[in-house]
């Protein structure tokens, strides 16, 4: 998303989201200050200015239906809020701060020279927190079989086989999300300045 696309996108979260649930009557959550709320109604539509229209509309009336507050006349806080946009439009991958900071971490070199990348985005998708060992070594365990796999295929094809209409569907759609993960990293580096 270059940046017209944001402050477009920015604007769109303002007008439909935002302004949608002051309209409501929703007021601002009593813990924060007038320049918190504003702050975080900045740092929202940053995060969300990815998101369609239609799904803000939709987020709206989500959110309008799960207020904040003792007498529940509140804006939810912006956390809740992104969680309910994530069920209504994820954002993509290289929207994510925790997706580019595990691919530019030695994590996701690992995981990207070991073949099990996908598997990797796909947990970080799922749960929206930094895997532990216990859980690398869960996506290394799910992934075996397709790191495999395409070996195996790569091998074949190397050797001049040719492959089924099903294997090479597959080979595609697997290196495609590779190739996905290896352009999450090398944007995760450009950001970084590396």
């Amino acid at each position: 998303m270059d940046s017209i696309e944001q402050a477009s996108g920015e604007k769109r979260v303002r007008e439909i989201l935002v302004q949608g649930l002051l309209r409501r009557g929703l007021a601002k959550p009593s813990r924060l200050t007038k320049d918190q709320f504003e702050a975080s109604v900045d740092d929202l539509c940053k995060r969300l200015a990815y998101m369609t229209p239609a799904n803000l509309a939709a987020l709206q009336e989500v959110a309008a239906a799960r207020p904040g507050g003792k007498l529940r006349d509140q804006m939810p806080i912006a956390n809740a809020i992104l969680d309910m946009a994530s069920d209504i439009q994820a954002p993509p991958e290289d929207a994510s701060p925790l997706i580019r900071a595990v691919f530019a971490n030695a994590l996701g070199a690992d995981a990207l020279a070991g073949g099990w990348a996908p598997e990797l985005l796909a947990e970080l998708r799922r749960n929206r927190r930094w895997p532990n060992a216990w859980t690398v070594t869960q996506i290394k365990t799910e992934a075996e079989a397709n790191v495999r796999q395409l070996r195996s295929i790569e091998g074949r094809l190397a050797r001049g086989d040719t492959l089924g209409p099903t294997e090479a569907a597959w080979r595609d759609r697997r290196v495609a999300m590779l190739r996905r993960c290896q352009e999450i990293a090398e944007l995760a580096e450009q950001e970084s300045g590396k």
